[in-house]
This record gives structure tokens, sequence and C-alpha cells, in this order.
């Protein structure tokens, strides 16, 4: 009887079951491998840059922000600034119709008394000529009503804020036109309302009268903007004091809009007897005057110092033999 062999540990019933097995497995991961998988640390890298650059983005746009809220601060100023400008032209203009007015209310009034003037002057001729007789002339030094007849000529010359700003430049005109009714003195003299010369090396002497010379004064007047308190009473005390002579007759131009002072009378006293008569009764110094009417642009209640100003210079042009023009425009 054959003996029978033992049986084998694997069997190809078992190596086909195991092949099969594997080759499921490598069908499967074959099928699921179908993307490359990421790397992280390249992903992370791409973010990175994407943020750096959004925060450059926002930090430009921050920027432009900042400019044109500047920009636009500037705008609302520049505004501001124009509508401030426009309140103060309607202003102006408003104080120049007011003014208009009143000339034309001054002008009817004129004429009457224009036309009675001319009747005096002429029942005043023909009573002059029965007199004196037909061949008789008139003999004077006056221009437009200014006597002329001095050899030497003081300025004082108001130079506050409120000439220098306004009528500066009419004040020029006005004292050019009035160098050129002298054609030649022995000696001019430029002093502020302060008493202050404009021309230091000159101080308390008489500048020489040349061509040249009133060049130079009209030129150095051009930007002469200094101190002033608005009050002339210093610069007349002065020049009467350091040039007062009884044997030279001198003349006395004040320019002038305001008199800040405190006592007319006062003033009016002190010039009095610094500037005495002399033997046949006249004083050696006369004061002329012509004022600016800068302070009348303003409302009623601020135009004291003007209006004192020309009651001041009246009574002083008066007193001490000469003459007060008031100007009826601040303006060349």
């Amino acid at each position: 009887m054959a003996r029978r062999r033992p049986p084998e540990e694997f069997s190809m019933s078992f190596l086909d079951v195991i092949c099969c097995g594997f080759g499921a497995v490598i069908l499967l991961l074959m099928i699921t491998k179908t993307v490359q998988p990421q790397i992280i640390e390249a992903s992370t890298v791409n973010l990175e840059g994407k943020m750096a650059a959004l925060q450059e983005q926002l930090f430009e746009i921050r920027g432009e922000t900042i400019v044109l809220n500047r920009d636009l601060n500037a705008k609302h100023e520049q505004l501001s600034s124009y509508e401030d400008k426009i309140a103060i032209l309607r202003g102006q203009l408003a104080s120049a119709k007011a003014r208009y007015d009143s000339i034309q209310v001054q002008d009817n009034s004129n004429s009457v008394i224009a036309g009675e003037l001319a009747d005096a002057r002429q029942s005043l001729t023909a009573e002059m000529e029965r007199l004196l007789g037909r061949q008789h002339q008139s003999q004077n030094n006056l221009i437009g009503g200014i006597p002329v007849d001095s050899e030497y000529i003081i300025f004082i010359i108001d130079t506050s804020g409120s000439m220098f700003s306004y009528s500066w430049d009419r004040m020029l005109a006005e004292l050019e036109a009035t160098l050129s009714i002298y054609p030649e003195v022995k000696g001019i003299q430029i002093l502020n309302d302060m008493g202050n010369y404009m021309f230091s090396r000159y101080r308390g002497q008489w500048i020489p009268d040349t061509p040249g010379r009133r060049k130079v004064i009209m030129q150095n007047l051009r930007n002469w903007n200094v101190f002033s308190n608005s009050s002339p009473v210093e610069g007349i005390t002065q020049a009467i004091r350091t040039f007062y002579d009884p044997n030279k007759k001198i003349s006395i131009y004040v320019f002038g809009d305001e008199f800040t002072g405190e006592s007319i009378a006062q003033v009016v006293g002190t010039v009095d007897r610094l500037n005495s008569e002399s033997a046949d009764g006249r004083r050696r110094v006369r004061i002329h005057a012509v004022g600016f009417p800068v302070q009348f642009i303003r409302p009623p209640h601020l135009q004291t110092t003007g209006i004192r100003f020309a009651t001041l210079m009246r009574e002083l042009t008066y007193r001490n033999g000469g003459t007060f023009v008031g100007l009826n425009d601040f303006r060349p």
C-alpha cells in the first residue's frame, strides 16, 4: 500500500489568491492617482508675495488720500479768503456809493454857493475899481490860494499804516505838485509825523535844493514806511523848534489823515508859543496842511480821528498864515 505525501504549506490556489490581491491593489492605486500632490512650501511663498503686493497698494492709496485731503483743505482756505475779500469789497462799494450820494448833494449846494460868491466877487471888483482905479493890478504870491513866498520848506508826512496802505500814491502826487510850485528854494527838509528825519545825515540841517536831490527825495519816499502814532504834533513841534529863524521865510506842509492826540487846544497853544509873531504881527513859519480822507471810508462812528485832524489843521493853518486843503478822494 502506497504511502500518502504530506500536504504542502503553500498550494497553487493560495498563490493565485495572493497575486490577485496584489494586482487589485496596484490597479486601485493606478486609478486613484490622478492629481500631482502640491508642495506646501511653494504655495506658502506665493501667498506671502500676494500679501506684500496688497499691502503696497494699500500704502499708495493712503498716501493719495492724504494728498487729496491736504488739497481739499487748501481749497477751503482759499475759498474762505475769497469770501472775506468779497465782503470787504462790498463794504467799500457801499461806502463809495454813500460818498457819491453825499457829493451829489454837496455839488447841488455848492453850485448855489458858487453863484453867490460870483455875485459877491463881481460887486467887490466893481467897488475896488471905483476906489483904486481901473489901472490898479492886484499883486500877491498865491497859487491856488496857497502862499508860496517861502524860501525854505519842510514836509511833515504821516507814515502810519492807513496812509501808507491806502493813500501813499496820492500823497506822492501831492508832494510832487507842491514842489513844482517852488521852482527853487534855499533848503528842503522831510520829517515824518513823529519828527524822524528821512535823511539822518541832514538831521537838524537843510537839504540843498537841486533837481537831483528832489529826484532822490521822491524815490526814497516810495518805500518810507517808518513807525507813526498817527498824530502830526511831534513832527510840527520838532520842525519849529529846530528850524525856526526870524530871518528866514519857512513853510511847513503837513500831509496826513488823522489826529489821535488828546487835546486840540493844547496843540494850538504849544504851536503859538513856538511860532511867535514878529514885530509886524506875522508868524515866520507858515503852516499848510493837506488832509487825505482815508478815515471816511470807515463807518461813521470810526471817523472821529479824521474829523479831529481836519479841525486841528484848520485852526493851525488859520493861526499860522497857511492854507488847509481837504481832498475829496485819497486815490490818485
